[in-house]
């Protein structure tokens, strides 16, 4: 991996597949942790990882997903796909807990969502409720917009009626997000993905970023 400028990081992802696809690497920090720090610094440096740290946690995953993995691109995601496209971002305007990524490709329609706490240097906050990366915590955040939650109301409890207002909601969470649009790259987890309910010839994915940083 080149040099990033990361602006969103997420351990709680990156620490629960590194300890399926290489064991011997948290082994390895658990050991230095317990003969260097003390049991409440240790646990804490756990949680929260920092500096080089992160970054070799994080690039020992993608170099898995990479070589060994299902990574896809936004127009042909696996379980986890790749990117680098112009994207609108920050925390959603209804929800500010909720931090979004929106954009599209000449095919697909992409929105990214998670923990704002995620975001690199945003000041801590306690947890609360489900974690915004899974995808019914992700669509409760979408459905505060008042647009997003009409629509929902009408949407019956048949299961493909519930995926075409989920994959609705993405198109409707894109056009509300302000502000420019900035390079981005990253790797995410896909959450649904399926033939756009509004426009013909578009595909809509849905996904939770492990990391995304900024290309200039």
């Amino acid at each position: 991996m080149s040099i990033r400028y990361y602006v969103y990081v997420s351990d709680s992802k990156v620490d629960m597949l590194l300890a399926q696809v290489d064991p011997a690497f948290t082994r390895k920090r658990t050991t230095e942790l317990s003969l260097n720090l003390t049991v409440l610094a240790g646990k804490r440096a756990s949680e929260t990882p920092e500096g080089g740290e992160r970054t070799a946690r994080l690039q020992r995953v993608v170099r898995y997903l990479e070589e060994h993995g299902d990574l896809g691109t936004v127009d042909e995601p696996g379980q986890f796909f790749w990117g680098l496209l112009p994207l609108r971002w920050g925390p959603f305007p209804t929800e500010p807990t909720l931090v979004y990524f929106g954009g599209a490709t000449e095919r697909t329609v992409l929105g990214l969502g998670g923990s704002g706490n995620h975001v690199l240097g945003a000041p801590a906050a306690t947890a609360s409720g489900m974690p915004r990366s899974l995808t019914p915590s992700l669509l409760a955040g979408l459905r505060t917009d008042p647009e997003i939650s009409a629509l929902a109301e009408v949407i019956t409890q048949e299961d493909e009626a519930q995926e075409r207002d989920a994959l609705t909601a993405v198109h409707r969470a894109n056009e509300v997000m302000p502000g420019p649009h900035q390079n981005l790259e990253f790797v995410a987890k896909r959450l649904l993905h399926g033939p756009s309910p509004t426009t013909e010839g578009f595909d809509v994915l849905l996904g939770t970023p492990l990391y995304v940083a900024l290309v200039d």
